[in-house]
């Protein structure tokens, strides 16, 4: 089963946003704002570049206990962002699929 990239725009700031979700429709890794949409379709392809190489992930601790990672492009700057998880082990599972989904998720377009 496939993943999916949703492109989005906000009402509140009229920026672009993409998230990845897994097959089973859970959000796995969502994006910056962009101005442009071309700009947020060049994320979305840098996550399907990137998103393979475990050294690309930042693992992060937050305060009271809450695990996060960011996933970086080669110039490290930062492309998408996971949600809290409680556990490292729950963390590190939404790494693995981000690796799993992101080179190959369809894209679908909801602006």
């Amino acid at each position: 089963m496939k993943g999916k990239y949703e492109i989005f725009q906000s009402t509140a700031n009229n920026e672009y946003y993409f998230r990845l979700k897994a097959s089973n429709g859970e959000p796995i890794l969502a994006s910056e704002g962009y101005t442009a949409k071309s700009s947020c379709q060049g994320g979305i392809e840098s996550v399907k570049k990137n998103s393979p190489d475990d050294n690309n992930y930042a693992r992060k601790d937050s305060k009271n206990n809450q695990y996060y990672f960011v996933l970086k492009a080669q110039n490290h700057e930062p492309i998408g962002h996971s949600e809290m998880y409680t556990t490292k082990a729950s963390r590190d599972n939404g790494i693995e699929s981000v690796k799993r989904f992101g080179p190959d998720a369809d894209v679908v377009d909801l602006t």
